[in-house]
């Protein structure tokens, strides 16, 4: 079945482009060309977006913000070359991976098949459970006390990595890795942004977490029976 993928851009010449690299690799690429009409897109459906930051109007990183209030969608944000803070701000707000201007349609491609293949369902034989969490690697859902915790893709990876290490500290740079993520560079308030989120989304007290500490000068545990 071929990939449905969005561009949300402004520069129609880049989408063309992009259209006709893509077609033959089994990605149909749909093309809106400023936030408002991208928002509308996402919600028809797609498998994954590719969004740029510097956009008239909405701009990119209000685009993603919207998008991650009611999806989960695997995101790819275009940011300008050696444009740092754009990329870090992104990821935080969710985003799965970025990419810098100009694109390059072969690499594009690669990424977009990298993403979908971490965000898509693990072939495992049994869910992991950890006191009243509950983490359905097949399904990528995650509960708690039985009720469903909305996460985006990134926040899954690095939920699984933590239950799959339930009770043993994982250092920041490690868990990185443990998410599928060794091939983007963060820096450490990057990942202590997507955990604080985690922890939120989890239940967890911000100011006195129970279930997902953080190990001053070494990383994150997930507790196996929270206090």
């Amino acid at each position: 079945m071929p990939i449905r993928a969005l561009l949300i851009d402004d520069d129609t010449r880049l989408a063309e482009l992009l259209k006709g690299y893509l077609a033959p690799h089994e990605v149909v690429l749909s093309h809106a060309p400023d936030g408002a009409r991208g928002l509308a897109a996402a919600d028809s459906g797609v498998d994954i977006v590719v969004l740029d930051v510097m956009m008239p109007g909405l701009d990119g990183l209000d685009v993603l913000r919207r998008l991650r209030a009611k999806s989960a969608v695997p995101v790819i944000m275009l940011t300008a070359r050696g444009d740092e803070a754009d990329r870090v701000v992104g990821l935080e707000l969710g985003a799965d991976d970025y990419l810098a201007k100009p694109v390059y349609p072969r690499e594009l491609l690669a990424r977009i098949r990298a993403v979908l293949r971490r965000t898509a369902p693990r072939a495992v034989d049994r869910r992991l459970v950890v006191g009243d969490l509950e983490v359905d690697p097949e399904g990528r859902t995650a509960k708690v006390g039985g009720a469903n915790v909305q996460l985006t893709a990134l926040e899954f990876d690095l939920l699984l990595a933590l239950a799959e290490r339930a009770g043993r500290v994982v250092p920041r740079d490690a868990l990185w890795e443990a998410a599928g993520r060794a091939d983007t560079v963060v820096n450490e308030r990057t990942v202590d942004v997507h955990v604080s989120h985690l922890r939120t989304k989890l239940g967890d007290d911000a100011k006195d977490p129970k279930r997902l500490k953080t190990i001053r000068g070494s990383g994150y545990v997930l507790v196996k029976e929270p206090g």
